[in-house]
């Protein structure tokens, strides 16, 4: 007879574990809301945090990967100015949300206040096994911010939802609704404390009603000690378009989830992926995208510059169902590869069950073309000001589709920062 018996909790497990404990009592929520924190938790305790026997997790084997997990939040974070002037900042300083006027057309309110009031409890659920983000998050999320645009309404101003984090735990929930024709910019910003290590999750939910226009930007700086666990899902109505922007700039560990589902006709994806990778970080995007319905169309570019010891996952899946003819769905990976200790794992699928349909991918992976870093150089510029020009250009190019110059701008002068610290 063989005797099959769960591995013991690795110490990071079993600080989770403790850390629940010590916190239950100051989480919000009524009987219901305490009841799903409490059946994520045993998922934990039974599962474990994911290995690589998990198709899903195959390049990020989170039990060897999370060791260290900070007690709960307890620094000192400050909010900052917002990437650009004028923009409208949801704060969340140490996780805690704040009190905000919003304009006409945008109803907000508190996450806490959906938790207290028991409204969240039928969204503490995990979208499967292999969610430990959803678990994790459902468990342990005490605030973050809940949003509509109604239908019709353009929001002129740009959204910033700003996470500052100071070492420590920090875990927040996000929904966000866009009324039928709604228009809106959102930034989804986060930042850590270099000198800090801290631990932070997020789970975003945006649905897109019929013909609702949204630019999505999640960007990531976290501290060099850092680890991050985030997930999106997106729903997209008929002819909604979502501009999904995602760029990864810090970090010791970090994972990005992103699930979209386009359900109506006319549904558009664009999704542009930045990673500047440096150091001995982890860094795995994961997206898998649905075409449900005929008549979907979406994009995806991804691009990665990668230094030092650094390592790099994109897992890409586009799932293309019977019914959904006429899909149009093209996806690219390329990474700029400058150093020997560097990886980077790219894994593009296509599961497509219509015949009726135009889809592929590609991934490249290349080093800095010597002939453009010597036509540069025979001009009088110095090596390090060529290659820093190059690869600006490698990254830059997707930034550039963005429409608000002021928000161009705010980025390429981030990246080119970036690259200055780590060239």
């Amino acid at each position: 007879m063989n005797i099959q018996t769960k591995p013991p909790h690795t110490a990071a497990e079993k600080a989770i574990l403790d850390s629940f404990a010590e916190v239950m009592g100051q989480l919000p929520g009524d009987a219901p809301v305490t009841a799903a924190r409490d059946k994520l938790v045993s998922a934990i305790s039974n599962d474990g945090l994911p290995t690589r026997r998990l198709e899903s997790w195959h390049y990020t084997d989170l039990r060897n990967l999370l060791r260290d997990v900070p007690g709960q939040a307890s620094g000192a974070a400050q909010q900052v100015d917002p990437l650009v002037r004028g923009s409208l900042v949801l704060p969340l300083v140490q996780g805690q949300s704040a009190d905000i006027s919003v304009p006409d057309g945008l109803e907000l309110s508190s996450y806490m206040e959906l938790l207290a009031s028991g409204e969240a409890a039928s969204r503490l659920v995990a979208r499967g096994a292999d969610d430990l983000i959803g678990r994790l998050n459902g468990a342990f999320v005490m605030d973050g911010y809940s949003f509509s645009v109604a239908a019709d309404q353009a929001i002129e101003e740009i959204i910033e939802i700003q996470s500052t984090q100071s070492g420590g735990q920090v875990h927040n929930r996000f929904a966000a609704g866009f009324g039928a024709k709604a228009t809106a910019t959102v930034v989804d910003r986060h930042l850590g404390d270099k000198g800090q290590s801290g631990l932070s999750s997020a789970v975003t939910t945006l649905d897109l009603a019929d013909g609702a226009d949204v630019t999505w930007i999640i960007l990531q700086g976290c501290g060099e000690a850092d680890q991050r666990l985030a997930q999106l899902n997106a729903r997209l109505g008929a002819d909604a378009k979502l501009k999904l922007f995602v760029i990864n700039a810090g970090g010791k560990l970090v994972r990005q989830e992103l699930h979209v589902e386009a359900a109506g006709e006319g549904a558009h994806l664009d999704l542009r992926c930045v990673n500047l990778l440096a150091g001995d970080s982890h860094t795995d995007v994961t997206l898998t995208l649905g075409h449900n319905v005929p008549n979907t169309t979406s994009s995806e570019i991804v691009r990665n510059v990668v230094l030092n010891r650094a390592r790099g996952v994109f897992q890409g899946q586009i799932r293309v169902a019977q019914v959904a003819q006429k899909t149009d769905a093209q996806m690219a990976c390329n990474t700029l590869l400058l150093s020997d200790d560097g990886e980077f794992s790219a894994k593009p699928e296509l599961e497509i069950f219509a015949d009726d349909v135009i889809c592929a991918h590609g991934a490249t992976v290349i080093d800095i073309d010597h002939n453009h870093l010597f036509y540069l150089m025979a001009r009088g510029i110095s090596e390090k000001t060529a290659r820093g020009l190059l690869v600006n250009g490698f990254v830059d190019e997707l930034i550039d589709e963005l429409e608000n110059e002021d928000l161009v701008e705010a980025l390429e002068t981030l990246i080119e920062q970036w690259l200055a610290d780590h060239g």
